[in-house]
């Protein structure tokens, strides 16, 4: 018997060894997923400035696009990207398309860079598509907030298409490609919506957060 005891006792315990070894790997595995699905901007609107400021405004803008455009691309499906009110109307795919060309002007206008068109390169798949148009705006807000007001009125809308150039004023970015991009963010979740796969609930754009 207590061979048998002594027995059961070491089979007990390499039992629990051998859980106890799975557990932080399992935990491992479950952050690191975690935060690969986190690892895009915008999952919340950040804190805002201690102070307003024309350049923390303008960012603050962005950032409320991108956490729209987040919640509204994540989780979309193939029959999502390939949805089209009317024939004659962009697809969501297409949607998103416009959507890069035009948060990568943002970027470049904080950047005071010209934008090329037509555009040089677009991703084709829909994670590479949204990865980039959402580094676009993180990029384009963190340069914004750091801008000093005086130096604001050097930034413009450049655009270059073969010999042409066309050079506007900031406002310019506010009334065209920003405020554009938040009108067509609304259109991919009306489009999804439409199709059967709404965006996830609890996504509060007022708060700039999702609430699970």
């Amino acid at each position: 018997m207590g061979y048998q005891k002594k027995d059961l006792d070491y089979n007990y315990h390499k039992n629990t060894m051998k859980k106890s070894y799975w557990v932080p790997i399992f935990i491992f595995l479950t952050l690191n997923t975690m935060a690969q699905n986190n690892s895009l901007p915008f999952a919340e609107i950040p804190p805002p400035p201690k102070e307003y400021a024309a350049g923390a405004v303008i960012a603050r803008m962005i950032e409320g696009l991108g956490f729209r455009y987040y919640w509204a691309t994540k989780g979309l499906l193939s029959e999502d990207l390939n949805y089209r009110p009317t024939i004659e109307a962009k697809s969501t795919l297409e949607t998103l398309v416009h959507l890069y060309t035009l948060c990568e002007t943002i970027q470049h206008v904080a950047q005071n860079k010209p934008t090329v068109r037509p555009a040089q390169s677009v991703p084709e798949d829909l994670e590479s598509l949204r990865k980039e148009t959402l580094n676009f705006l993180q990029e384009a807000a963190n340069t914004f907030r750091k801008i000093e007001q005086a130096s604001l009125k050097k930034n413009q809308v450049v655009f270059e298409r073969q010999e042409k150039r066309s050079e506007f004023p900031l406002w310019n970015l506010l009334n065209g490609p920003l405020a554009d991009a938040l009108y067509h963010t609304g259109q991919v979740v009306s489009f999804r919506r439409t199709a059967g796969n709404p965006i996830a609930k609890g996504v509060n754009v007022f708060l700039g957060k999702k609430n699970f």
